[in-house]
């Protein structure tokens, strides 16, 4: 496993953080790739965001937007999720729509189950957070590779993990 870390000055925009994209450049790879959070970015083949104010070619919840692609279909993810569940609530709420119950209590371990059977074996996600527990090994994935950005003062770090499916 290979684990760097690279300094850099935080953004909203996470694709755009200079260490970041660097390491989407070397990963993403040819094929189809899904992005359930994609905001304005075209990274991903196929993009999806809840808020329809995006340029993303879908706007569902990504739950939804995941359930609608076939078992292994996938060549990778980029999962760049709402980082804490508050988060979450915060962006259902700016459009207008309340987190349910069950979301509450299942948003981020039903995503990572519906992850893990989108994506072909040998696919890869590449996920974003304040932890690196990635996919997980209970789903099929192995981290190959991790990148700490600290942000410096205040402002909590972004990991990525680079997970590839067994």
């Amino acid at each position: 496993m290979n684990i760097e870390r690279k300094w850099s000055m935080p953004s909203h925009i996470t694709f755009n953080i200079n260490p970041i994209s660097k390491l989407l450049d070397e990963e993403i790879t040819e094929g189809v790739w899904l992005d359930p959070f994609a905001r304005d970015s075209k990274r991903a083949s196929i993009t999806n965001d809840i808020n329809e104010d995006t340029s993303a070619e879908y706007h569902l919840d990504a739950l939804t937007f995941l359930k609608m692609m076939a078992d292994d279909s996938a060549d990778g993810v980029l999962y760049d999720p709402p980082y804490s569940l508050r988060q979450v609530k915060e962006c259902y709420n700016s459009i207008g729509r309340d987190l349910t119950s069950h979301e509450s209590r299942y948003f981020f371990s039903d995503l990572k189950n519906e992850i893990a059977r989108v994506v072909k074996s040998g696919g890869k996600v590449i996920s974003f957070g304040w932890n690196s527990g990635g996919i997980g090994k209970k789903n099929g994935f192995d981290i190959e590779r991790i990148l700490l950005v600290p942000h410096g003062g205040p402002h909590n770090d972004t990991i990525v993990t680079v997970d590839i499916k067994r």
